[in-house]
Formats: structure tokens, C-alpha cells, sequence
């Protein structure tokens, strides 16, 4: 009965059949007792020959770029922030916004290349319309074989006292986004697979929009294809900045497979945030081949069966449960899927203020390619006071006049109300901390 109340709701909203047989799997799997969780004893560190070192890769086919396509995940507001509109409206490099230097990007790649790669972004109902008006500008950025964006799905939320609907009022507060595994349904309903191989395209890119430097990478490419590798991850060497996000581990029937921070016995924490045991982070860029997804979609009945995250949440009073999933779970359903260990410059997220400073700062440069990358070697660890930085207007605020030099800083850490004014430099480690409201000009500061 419960469950027939989720699917008349569902139909009701006008979704999928293949979305809402996607969201009963995963609800039965709730009903049934699935906690989600992913035990240290079902799971062992990665096999090392299941791990590929871009640094080693020489060969590159440029011809194979006809076979790729890029898939930008765009569906976030950046709420964390305080923004209302796509995160990737933020300007990043001087007026250039995430959404210009990705357009950028492609149309440099086709140019140079002669290929028409196409670009798809899969939005949210939130981004959709900003994101088509921002992009209306490169009139060429649509011009491909297939749509330039496609919607992400929704799932109902379920009360957690009885696993019913949740019914409130507002009816947007009764919905939850389904996680960015839901990126496999979206391209099965929208017919967006069959499209792309029926035009020779057999593999696409996927990656976070927010992360400037994950671009397509003809190496990665081309290794794919000779070595048949049906999926691949890009990963990086965890740090200790790393420690408490998901990381790459394997079954014991030798898959590989992600085990993130939500799917983590409570009792296992400190094992795994240990990052010599489990030294690999998923950079949520990944490599795809289509038909092998269309393959085992189509042996699944278009359900494609990742590990459920149950991600407990509270509206107004109500204690709810959202089901979500991660794309990169995906690494565990092909048997001959690998990760390559890629250099920290191909993974730049932004989820706060101080992320988006580095970029922002000198640390970065933006090449004539479009590509964003690391002036220095350094690893830089940026914490901002988020009382006063927290959200883009308090921060845009503070870096109004200037952004400071930070290419030679290790750490810069910023408590209390801080303005930085024109050429200001920083280098070493730095912790500032103000009692009062400060403003800094013209100031050259190591080590402090």
C-alpha cells in the first residue's frame, strides 16, 4: 500500500516510468532493512593494478575525439553560499563566470581539434532557465547532435515515523534531488545515449561544473579506448584535507568500488579517515563508455542498481529520509573498470567562499586554452571566518577592491572582520586574526 501511494504520487507529477521504478528498487531496499552502510569488513584497499598513473600515459590519438562527449553536472544553487542561482553563474576569473570559461573551453577544443564535441549540461529545475540564458550568447555552443541540456529527476521524500510520503503544504519541500547517480536514469529516459552512439559518439566525459580543471583529456582517451576499459574515475592522493570524504576501496570479489563519509559504519570512522589504508579520493570526473552502460541498462530493465545513500534529514519539524545515490558508485557494476591517479590540478571544486578565493587569487592562471591551472606546486589550505565570509556577499565585500596574492601561501587562515584592499601578498603560513573590523593595504606578510 505504501508503496502504491509513492508511485500514484510520482505519476501524478508527471515522472518517468524508468525514475520512479528506479526510486521503488531503492525504496524496497529501505522497507527491507538496507541501512546503506558499507563495512570495513566487505571491503579492502585497492588492488594497485586497478590503478592507472596518468604521469605514465604518453600516447595520445587525436582522431578519438569524435568518439567523445561532455557532460557537465550543473544542477547546484550553491545554497552554502547564499546563492539563489546556478553556482556556476559566479564569476570565477575576472567577469568570466564557471558557465563562460566551459563554453570557452569546448569551443576552443573543437576549433583546434575540427571535431564538433558536443557539450550537454544536466540541470536542475533551479538552473535550468539561467543556465540556457547564460549560454545563449556562444550561439555555436548548441550546435550538435544532441540536446544542450536535459533535466536531473526528483525523488519524494518519506517520512521516517512510518515510510510514508511526506505531505507538506508546500509541495517543493516534498521532493529531494536523487544524488548525481541519477545522471545514468536521466540519460536512458532522454534517449541521450541512443542519440549519441547512433552519430558515432561511444563515450562521454562527466564531470562537476564547478571544477574548472577537469577538462577532456585526449591521454585519458585514448587509453580508454585501446586498453577497452569499459569505466573509469579520476582519483587523487588523499591528504589529510581529504581525510573525511569518501574514498576508493574494493570488494571482496575484486570490484572496485566508493564508500562515502554517509555510508560509513559509525564505529569505523577512524579507519576511514586513515589515508594510508584507503589513500584514494573519487574526483567526480569520470569516463564512460556507452555501450557498455546501455548494455547492462538494458539487461536491468533500465534500473541501474548503485548503493543506496540514506541521508536523514529534518523539514520544519518532520524527521524525513532522502534516498540518493552517487555516479561514481557506478565503478562497481562493470568488472573491468579501473581509476587513474591524476594530478591535484585537475580537481579545483568549489563549495565555499575560500575555494572560490583561490581561484579567484593568483594561484590560478587561466590559460589560453581555457584551462585552469595551478601556479605553484603548493597545497594550498585556505579557511575563511564564515561569519564574516561565509556567504558570496560577505566575501565579494571584503575582496571588493583587490584579491590578494596567495600563489606562495601554505595556509591562510582569516578570523574576524578582515577587509583586503589593493596589493596585498602573502606568503608561507598565515593566520590572521582581527578583534575588530581591519582593513589591509599594501602589505607584504610571510609566515605570520
Amino acid at each position: 500500500m505504501k508503496k502504491e501511494m509513492f508511485i500514484d504520487k510520482m505519476k501524478k507529477d508527471g515522472l518517468n516510468d524508468i525514475i520512479i521504478k528506479t526510486f521503488i528498487n531503492y525504496y524496497q531496499k529501505l522497507v527491507d532493512g538496507e541501512t546503506g552502510k558499507l563495512s570495513k569488513s566487505e571491503i579492502k584497499k585497492p588492488s594497485e593494478e586497478k590503478i592507472v598513473d596518468y604521469n605514465k600515459l604518453e600516447k595520445q590519438v587525436n582522431e578519438h575525439l569524435h568518439k567523445l562527449a561532455i557532460i557537465k553536472l550543473n544542477g547546484g544553487l550553491g545554497t552554502s553560499m547564499g546563492l539563489k542561482k546556478a553556482k556556476s553563474l559566479l564569476p570565477v576569473k575576472g567577469e568570466l563566470t564557471f558557465l563562460d570559461i566551459i563554453a570557452k573551453q569546448v569551443l576552443f577544443l573543437r576549433e583546434k581539434n575540427k571535431s564538433q564535441v558536443p557539450i550537454i549540461f544536466m540541470n536542475s529545475f533551479n538552473t535550468q532557465a539561467d543556465t540556457l540564458s547564460a549560454l545563449a550568447k556562444y550561439e555555436n555552443i548548441g550546435k550538435q547532435v544532441c540536446p544542450l541540456d536535459f533535466i536531473q529527476n526528483k525523488f519524494p521524500k518519506i517520512r521516517k515515523d512510518n515510510f510514508m510520503p511526506l505531505e507538506n503544504k508546500d509541495d517543493t519541500l516534498n521532493w529531494n534531488p536523487p544524488g548525481h547517480g541519477d545522471i545514468y536514469s536521466c540519460l536512458a529516459q532522454e534517449g541521450i545515449i541512443d542519440t549519441l552512439l547512433k552519430h558515432g559518439i561511444e563515450y562521454v566525459f562527466v564531470s562537476n561544473s564547478d571544477n574548472l580543471g577537469a577538462l577532456a583529456d585526449l591521454k585519458i582517451l585514448t587509453y580508454m579506448i585501446e586498453s577497452q576499459t569499459p569505466f573509469m574515475m579520476e582519483v587523487c592522493q588523499r591528504t589529510e584535507m581529504d581525510k573525511k570524504g569518501g574514498h576508493l576501496a574494493e570488494t571482496k570479489e575484486g570490484r572496485l568500488t566508493l564508500r562515502e563519509s554517509a555510508q560509513c559504519p559509525a564505529d569505523e570512522v577512524e579507519e576511514f579517515q586513515d589515508i594510508e589504508l584507503y589513500n584514494y579520493f573519487n574526483t567526480n570526473n569520470l569516463w564512460i563508455e556507452l555501450k557498455a552502460l546501455k548494455e547492462y541498462l538494458e539487461q536491468n530493465n533500465i534500473v541501474i542498481e548503485l548503493p543506496l545513500i540514506i541521508n536523514p534529514k529534518k523539514v520544519e519539524e518532520t524527521d524525513v529520509i532522502q534516498l540518493e545515490t552517487a555516479m561514481g558508485a557506478a565503478i562497481s557494476i562493470f568488472k573491468d573498470s579501473k581509476a587513474i591517479l591524476v594530478n591535484r590540478d585537475r580537481f579545483a571544486p568549489v563549495k565555499k567562499t575560500q575555494d572560490l578565493l583561490l581561484i579567484w587569487s593568483d594561484a590560478y592562471e587561466l590559460k589560453d586554452d581555457y584551462s585552469l591551472q595551478k601556479v605553484s606546486k603548493i597545497d594550498h589550505l585556505i579557511e575563511l571566518d564564515s561569519a564574516f565570509y561565509g556567504e558570496i556577499d560577505q566575501a565579494r565585500l571584503r575582496f571588493s577592491e583587490d584579491i590578494p596574492s596567495l600563489k606562495e601561501c601554505n595556509r591562510f587562515f582569516v578570523e574576524g572582520d578582515i577587509t583586503f584592499g589593493r596589493n596585498t601578498v602573502f606568503k608561507g603560513n598565515i593566520r590572521l586574526i582581527a578583534k575588530q573590523p581591519l582593513k589591509l593595504d599594501s602589505v607584504e606578510i610571510s609566515n605570520y
